[in-house]
């Protein structure tokens, strides 16, 4: 009995990629990062270090963040980072914004007769 190969390609994710925290501290003994997004707990999310200095990456939901690095205890916003806006404490804080992923962007399934085994790919 003679069968059709099927082409089976990945579903769409619903998960979005990672953002990636950098920071340029090669002399820090420890960094942390804090925003909106945990909180502002300063020791939640350690970065890690790395020969550039030091990195962290989060899944963060599509929406505006504010954020600092904690570095050696002292709180300091993105020196990489030109948006931020004043914090009640004199500073301020590094703004990011993460835009909708395409699969969140995807139109919701609609039901059809299968014909064919079809799906969809993400890069």
């Amino acid at each position: 009995m003679k069968t059709n190969p099927t082409k089976v390609k990945k579903p769409v994710s619903a998960v979005p990629p990672p953002v990636r925290f950098e920071l340029p501290f090669l002399e820090a003994r420890e960094v942390f990062l804090a925003g909106s997004f945990n909180e502002w707990h300063p020791a939640m999310f350690p970065m890690i270090e790395s020969p550039g200095g030091w990195t962290k990456e989060l899944v963060l939901a599509p929406g505006t963040y504010e954020y600092r690095f904690v570095v050696d205890g002292r709180w300091i916003a993105d020196p990489n980072n030109p948006k931020s806006i004043p914090n009640p404490f004199g500073g301020s804080n590094s703004v990011l914004e993460v835009p909708a992923s395409k699969a969140a962007k995807a139109p919701a399934t609609k039901r059809v007769r299968v014909t064919e085994i079809t799906a969809f790919a993400t890069r």
